[in-house]
This record gives structure tokens, C-alpha cells and sequence, in this order.
């Protein structure tokens, strides 16, 4: 079997995602290591997949604080008969003014420290709510693998490769058509992004005679991360091709601007 109708009969997807059993997957092992072109569309397989990882940060929980209390206790000494009477004594004084300045330094630093929790709690509210919104996003991208996994996996699938044209050598794509449902999905990687304004249009071709038929329109290709786009019920197309088109599409291909081009 030559390099390309290996590559078009989409066991490189099976071999990609481990579902080949031993002899199988031996046999693309070979092929893989005969044929460069091979090897490229394995990496260009792998890379349809979406590796979802994420970290979170530490909690930071509040600092535990000690309560200071302070207790002033005032003793007197007093005997049976004439209680002598002294002069007061200016260390009392200052020992009692040193005990208050201590006491209101305390008070002082008990409520920085409880600003500074206050504002501790108030960021570990902020980063929570940040987590948050980064596992829905996360979870939406899960969504979003998943769906891509069960297309580019279901054996029901008839997978089209489309080659580069002469406007564009190096660009490629590839169409996965249910022809139980007739559902098609277009991976459209290996196209450049559409210049402002233009927008690339999926045609369905009929090859005696040639006759084109729109099946879609990729649109958002700048926010589609996937690059996997839902086109229209083909009929009975016997070729896919990809044409790039003024914004809102045409109503007949662009030959000048073909794309990719693939019999099915």
C-alpha cells in the first residue's frame, strides 16, 4: 500500500489514540519508520489532541492570632497601728504611665492585625473566585476534547484528506463524513488564517459533471481552538473542496482561491 492511501484509510487516527491491537499497531510502526510523510501526519494527529492539565495555588488560611491581656494588680502592706505615710513616689507614676502607653501599643497592634486578616481573607476570596472561573474554563475545554475525540474515533466515519492547491502548496485539511447521518466535520488545521474580511467556504463536489455545491462556511476561525468546524449535509459528494471566499461566502467557488482539494 503507497504512503498516501495508508494515510487516507484513518488508521493513523486508531494508532494515534491506542485502540490497534499488537500486530496492528507493529505493522504502522514499520510504516511509520519507512515513510517520512507517515511520521509527519502521526505528529500532526497527536497535536489534534487537546492535553488538559491545570494547577492550582496554595491556600493560604489566616494567621492565627494571640489575644494579649494585660492585668494590673495593686497590692498594699498594712500593719496593726499608725500606717506611715510616705511621699508618693514618681517611679509609680512613671511605671503607671508605661503600663498605659504598653496597654494602647497592644490595642494598636491587635487591630493592624485584624486589618491585615480582613484583607488576607478579602484576596483569598478574590483568588477562590479566580479558581473558579478557571475550572469552568477548563471544564468547557474538556467538553469541547471530548467531543473531538468521539468524532475523530467513530469507525462510521469515512475521513477525506484534502491537499494544498496551487494558491496555497503547504496547506492541507481533512473531512470527517458519517454517511449514516450524513454529518461532516471539517478539521481545518492546516489552514493559514483567513485575511481580514475573507472567510474559507466548504464545497461538495460531483465530479461529471463538475458540479459544486456550498456546505458551510468556516466561520470564528480565529476563536475555534480546535479548528473543527460542523458543515451541512453533503449529499452524494464525490469530492470536498475548500475555497477562500469574501466574508458572507458565494455563490460559486473562487477556483483562483482553492485551497485544499480532496476525492473521496
Amino acid at each position: 500500500m503507497e504512503a498516501r492511501e495508508y494515510i487516507e484509510s484513518g488508521i493513523l487516527e486508531l494508532y494515534v489514540f491506542g485502540i490497534l491491537n499488537e500486530s496492528e499497531t507493529e505493522e504502522v510502526n514499520n510504516m511509520v519508520a519507512k515513510h517520512p510523510e507517515i511520521k509527519e501526519e502521526v505528529l500532526s494527529i497527536e497535536k489534534a489532541v487537546i492535553s488538559l492539565s491545570f494547577s492550582m495555588s496554595p491556600y493560604l488560611s489566616a494567621a492565627n492570632y494571640d489575644r494579649i491581656r494585660t492585668q494590673l494588680l495593686e497590692k498594699h502592706n498594712v500593719t496593726e497601728g499608725v500606717v506611715e505615710m510616705k511621699p508618693r513616689s514618681n517611679v509609680a507614676l512613671f511605671i503607671g504611665w508605661a503600663a498605659a502607653v504598653v496597654l494602647l501599643i497592644g490595642v494598636g497592634y491587635q487591630y493592624t492585625q485584624l486589618d491585615l486578616a480582613k484583607e488576607q481573607i478579602v484576596t483569598t476570596e478574590s483568588e477562590k473566585t479566580a479558581i473558579e472561573k478557571e475550572l469552568n474554563a477548563l471544564e468547557i475545554d474538556k467538553q469541547k476534547t471530548e467531543s473531538v475525540l468521539a468524532i475523530i474515533r467513530d469507525d462510521n466515519n469515512t475521513v477525506v484528506t484534502l491537499g494544498g492547491q496551487a494558491v496555497s502548496p503547504d496547506s492541507k485539511a481533512k473531512v470527517y463524513w458519517n454517511q449514516n447521518t450524513q454529518s461532516v466535520y471539517v478539521d481545518a488545521r492546516g489552514l493559514p488564517e483567513p485575511p481580514e474580511g475573507m472567510v474559507y467556504q466548504v464545497w461538495a463536489l460531483k465530479l461529471n459533471p463538475l458540479t459544486p455545491t456550498s456546505i458551510g462556511l468556516l466561520d470564528d476561525f480565529k476563536s475555534n481552538d480546535a479548528r473543527l468546524f460542523n458543515v451541512s449535509n453533503t449529499g452524494e459528494a464525490e469530492a470536498f473542496g475548500i475555497t477562500l471566499e469574501p466574508a458572507g461566502g458565494s455563490p460559486t467557488p473562487t477556483l483562483e482561491q482553492l485551497y485544499t482539494l480532496g476525492k473521496v
